[in-house]
């Protein structure tokens, strides 16, 4: 008989798998009894019952990093308790081999990641990894990566035992109940309608996995997920002796050669990512679409695809040459745009997503679950997970060409090495400012960010003698170093049009943004304030300026990649206060252009009717004026630390206003230029040097902070300034200028790991390599630290910021 389906609970999640059982035990020991889950069919038929199973903690990043060691946590705690609900926990560890120089250079990085988060790592030699893996050939091996606290698990038996423990603690299971409709009312969701009866709800999370996208749809909601077809095979039993008896194998992976190997009884599981994949597309308009009856169903062996990766599994285990194949197993698993899982509340209130597992989902389970109880919850996952939020996606991932090039190219360079500021080529150019083509006849060289293209830098090329060693030096160009130059000695002309813009307007407008933004916003009109939002935690979730238009109109400006973040958060809290403001998305409808440098006044004066002198135009101010024969907002901001103006006109004026600017012989410039002329200036980026994991007082930006008046987040930050900072954000300065830390390096103090690098670069004037990182509150200047910059420790100095113009003369000249 199915499971009785009650007529309301307070959280409903779609989708039995093993997400959707770890958010449910999560919610159940946060002590949330009123949760259903529904499957469609049974538990695990979706993609768990197919997975490989491996877990491995180690990422780039920290926070899927912690995620995934308290996966291992947990999977060990569980299968220590013994009993019926054991996971199948193997703690195998693992083994990442390097069969390049380059590979040997990224695993003595991956090194350093695991410094600073504790995971008991080794570099070890070819000779030492087939001690642990006898099969293995050390043929073209350089070296390899050991973590001992690795290991694997039965998915399905994860599944169920979390499904278990959630329902002992009064989490109701409904199997073989299919969702055919979710009811929204006022932008929240109030009701599932099944094939078994309908319940009420406040809270959905959609836990679909393959099937997340259509379920979106019956919410309004787009998912960009795309079912891929991803293959491994499972062996017959390899000859007598071949593996030892006293432990087991630990798994191994071989990105140059694509393929992955961990122990089955007496033969391997081995699979790969091959270059030419196959999404399973199911009708060409959406690829995202799965059958109704595919249940606990896999898709037809495909060996011909195959063979790329059985040819090269050989080369680095000769014995499955002679060893037959049991099982192919050709599943479909839900692979992102950015192979980073989707995870958070959607656009629709209480309308939760945690999908987009990208086949590392097993390792992901257990932290994904307790992210996404705390998120439900609290409205606040406890850790900055910006980069896989759901709403990162932004409107052009809608359409599923876009998004299906977009995961295609991620799912064909899984095992890629993954360089700095590497460029993805998919679905471009997409999103392009009105001054594109004059970037492209003069030599532009482009990147992309949310869709947009951005110009890098030109092509006059500077010194090659100050390219950075190592992996600094992999996509590091010439041309950025005399960019900068020209902002510092005469004048740069930047376009920015794709900078977020949001727009907040409405008759609460004014005290809307007094209650969100923690800076003194209540100025008058055509004020401009530097500004952050601040999180119940304290945490900054915004980093932007904000423009004072009229009494009623505000504009927010903040970075490409952050407007779906920030408008999001601004949705969020206009509807927690009932405030009467309109929130709209601006950015397509303005061009931007920033000319800054000691002769931008000079170039700019006698192209406007309005005085630029700081008596009748001083820093941190908005006026409404021309520029030559277009109508403009000019705004006195910098992000380079020189003097200079943002320029806003209407689109359709964009391609006019740049050829204007551009006609006063100032030097176009790049993205580029900007980061190394921000770093020198101690200017922070939101996502890196500040997050909601970090407050104003630990981030230097304690200035922006108002200090009467309420705004969300303050009695967190007086309860933190009452405790005092543990850490806070300092400047460094390498010994060594040609070693370049770019963000992840560990950082030791006193013999001891103790942060890592939030962002670092080169500084062109003042020639240094410069790094950001958190020490420990009270270190002084001067104090010696080291940096890990690939593989090698760097002696630093901390250094005081910012290093260039600490009084802030030349912007306010």
């Amino acid at each position: 008989m199915p499971d009785v389906l009650p007529g309301r609970a307070r959280i409903v999640i779609i989708g039995g798998g093993v997400g959707g059982a770890s958010v449910a035990y999560h919610l159940a020991e946060r002590g949330e009894r009123d949760v259903l889950l529904l499957e469609r069919s049974e538990l695990t038929s979706g993609s768990t019952f197919h997975s490989a199973g491996l877990v491995g903690q180690l990422r780039s990043d920290p926070a899927l990093t912690r995620m995934n060691v308290y996966s291992a946590e947990l999977y060990r705690k569980l299968e220590a308790a013994g009993g019926e609900h054991t996971p199948g926990w193997v703690e195998s560890g693992s083994l990442r081999l390097a069969s390049s120089p380059e590979r040997l250079e990224e695993i003595r990085r991956q090194a350093g990641w695991a410094a600073r988060s504790g995971l008991p790592l080794e570099l070890i030699s070819a000779e030492a990894a087939k001690d642990l893996f006898p099969l293995m050939s050390t043929d073209g091996v350089l070296g390899a990566a050991y973590t001992p606290t690795d290991g694997h698990v039965d998915p399905s038996r994860l599944c169920y035992a979390l499904a278990a423990l959630a329902r002992a603690n009064g989490v109701t299971i409904a199997q073989r109940t299919r969702v055919i409709e979710i009811n929204t009312a006022k932008g929240q969701v109030s009701r599932v309608r099944t094939d078994r009866g309908d319940v009420e709800c406040e809270i959905v999370v959609d836990c679909g996995g393959m099937f997340a996208a259509e379920i979106g749809r019956l919410a309004g909601v787009r998912i960009p997920v795309v079912p891929m077809s991803h293959q491994y095979v499972v062996t017959a039993p390899l000859p007598a002796g071949s593996m030892p008896t006293d432990r087991p194998l630990p798994s191994l992976r071989d990105p140059d050669l694509l393929v992955y190997y961990r122990q089955e009884v007496d033969g391997l599981v081995m699979g790969g990512y091959e270059r030419q994949s196959a999404p399973w597309t199911a009708t060409t308009s959406s690829y995202d679409a799965v059958p109704a009856d595919f249940n606990g169903k896999l898709l037809p062996p495909d060996w011909d695809r195959f063979s790329e990766i059985i040819d090269n599994a050989q080369v680095r285990v000769p014995a499955l040459a002679d060893t037959g194949i049991v099982t192919m197993i050709n599943g479909p698993e839900a692979f992102t745009p950015d192979n980073e899982f989707c995870l958070g509340e959607t656009e629709v209130a209480g309308f939760f997503v945690a999908a987009g597992f990208c086949a590392h989902g097993i390792a992901g389970a257990g932290g994904i679950g307790r992210v996404m109880a705390d998120w439900i919850l609290d409205g606040d996952p406890g850790m900055d997970l910006w980069h896989m939020d759901v709403r990162r996606f932004g409107r052009h991932y809608r359409a599923p060409g876009y998004t299906l090039a977009r995961t295609v190219e991620n799912y064909e360079s899984y095992y890629d090495i993954r360089y700095p500021a590497a460029e993805r080529s998919a679905g471009r150019p997409l999103r392009t400012s009105p001054a594109y083509s004059w970037h492209a006849e003069h030599g532009a060289v482009f990147g992309e960010k949310a869709g947009w293209e951005r110009v890098n830098h030109y092509s006059d090329a500077g010194s090659e003698q100050l390219r950075p060693r190592g992996w600094a030096g992999r996509h590091w160009s010439p041309c950025v170093e005399p960019e900068h130059r020209a902002v510092r000695e005469a004048a740069g002309l930047f376009d920015e049009s794709s900078f977020a813009k949001i727009s907040i307007s409405g008759p609460d407008a004014a005290a809307f943004c007094a209650h969100v933004f923690a800076g003194r916003v209540d100025r008058a009109p055509g004020a401009v304030v530097y500004t952050q939002a601040l999180n119940d935690r304290g945490g900054i979730e915004m980093d932007v300026t904000l423009t004072r238009l009229a009494e009623d109109e505000f504009l927010v400006v903040t970075g490409t990649a952050f407007g779906t973040h920030d408008l999001g958060w601004l949705r969020r809290h206009a509807r927690l206060t009932d405030a009467s403001v309109r929130l709209a998305d601006v950015t397509g409808a303005e061009a931007c252009f920033g000319l800054w440098g000691p002769e931008a006044r000079d170039l700019l004066a006698p192209l406007t009717p309005v005085s630029l002198a700081n008596s009748d135009f001083p820093f941190g101010t908005m006026r409404e004026t021309t520029v030559g024969d277009i109508p403009v907002r000019a705004v006195r901001v910098t992000f380079v630390g020189e003097l200079g103006w943002e320029l806003y006109c209407s689109t359709e004026y964009g391609d006019a206003l740049w050829r204007t600017l551009a006609g006063t012989g100032v030097r176009p410039c790049g993205y580029r230029a900007i980061e190394s002329l921000r770093l020198e200036k101690g200017y922070r980026v939101w996502g890196t040097d500040i997050t909601p994991e970090t407050t104003p007082d630990e981030a230097g930006v304690a200035f922006a902070v108002r200090r009467e008046g309420e705004f969300v987040g303050r009695a967190a930050l007086l309860a933190a300034r009452e405790r005092g900072p543990a850490r806070t954000l300092r400047c460094l300065v390498l010994d060594e200028p040609r070693a370049v830390a770019l963000g992840g390096e560990p950082v030791r103090l006193a013999g001891e790991v103790v942060g890592q690098v939030t962002s670092g670069g080169y500084g062109y004037t003042v020639a240094r390599s410069i790094a950001n990182a958190y020490l420990p509150a009270g270190t002084t200047e001067g104090t010696e630290v080291f940096v890990q910059v690939d593989g090698t420790w760097e002696r630093a100095a901390v250094a005081p910021s910012p290093l260039y113009d600490p009084k802030g003369e030349r912007f306010r000249a």
